[in-house]
């Protein structure tokens, strides 16, 4: 049977799976799922349509699924919020629930509208914030009061500095890493290190790299491609990016990196550059 504390406000029409554990005084919606093994721990809301997959623990104070902070469309009918199995979700985190206006497209992928999508394995620290129609990859770990803004997306095992700011519209590459206390307003490619009080990219996350398995040869090889990408002496930018694509077509990971920046200046976005 469902654990669920009696204090607890469950609406009529909640999915609970039997596993689950409901702390003292949370909160329920009649839409909601909550998947196996999920601990609600005490004193958290889930609002409206919102999903929490599997093994996912919540701390007390956190509020999931609310309407977005965008002015009408607070109580959006057909908004959703989409959490992953096993993520971490700590003191006072807030996730909000989509809008019409949908999520930030990329090349090859019809955007969803009225839905914010978190994934698996996350860990989010106590107030860091989830805006409306983001969309947040695998392993991703916000630290205390990071906020992503509307219709960001953050790649798959990003890590977002305590007390940092992502605008609304940025995209945060896979492996990328946000320091502390930092602005960021411009896309970020992957695997980069941004810092500053209005970020700048300082270079790749090499550390981060060598730390997810990855061997000396491509950790060089990616540096290579940096320096020549952004601290290149010849030609303008755009110029090496287009020889680029012929130069390292057949190393995937510096593929990646190209397509990410080809994109972003696609849809007419800023890049964020190297500092000098």
């Amino acid at each position: 049977m469902t654990n669920i504390h009696p204090s607890a406000v469950i609406e009529d029409g909640a999915q609970i799976a039997d596993t689950a554990e409901i702390g003292p005084f949370c909160f329920i919606s009649s839409k909601a799922k909550i998947g196996k093994k999920v601990k609600l721990i005490a004193n958290v809301t889930v609002y409206g349509d919102t999903t929490i997959g599997d093994e996912t623990v919540v701390f007390p104070g956190a509020c999931l699924g609310t309407g977005p902070q965008d002015h009408g469309n607070e109580f959006q009918e057909g908004a959703r919020l989409i959490i992953g199995q096993r993520n971490v979700i700590r003191e006072n985190v807030t996730m909000h629930a989509g809008t019409p206006k949908g999520q930030n497209p990329i090349k090859g992928e019809e955007p969803q509208k009225l839905v914010t999508i978190v994934g698996d394995d996350g860990m989010f620290m106590a107030g860091s914030h989830i805006a409306h129609d983001c969309v947040v990859g695998n392993n991703v770990i916000m630290t205390n009061n990071a906020v992503i803004g509307g219709h960001v997306r953050v790649g798959d095992g990003a890590i977002l500095g305590g007390n940092c700011a992502v605008h609304q519209f940025c995209r945060i590459g896979r492996k990328a890493m946000i320091g502390g206390l930092s602005g960021v307003t411009r896309d970020v490619i992957p695997f980069g290190i941004v810092t500053g009080d209005r970020g700048k990219l300082r270079g790749l996350n090499v550390i981060g790299l060598k730390r997810s398995g990855f061997d000396e040869k491509t950790v060089k090889a990616i540096t290579h491609a940096y320096m020549f990408l952004f601290k290149g002496k010849t030609g303008t930018f755009e110029s090496r990016l287009k020889e680029a694509h012929e130069k390292f077509k057949d190393n995937d990971m510096i593929m990646e990196q190209i397509r990410f920046i080809d994109e972003s200046l696609e849809g007419r976005r800023n890049i964020m550059t190297a500092e000098i």
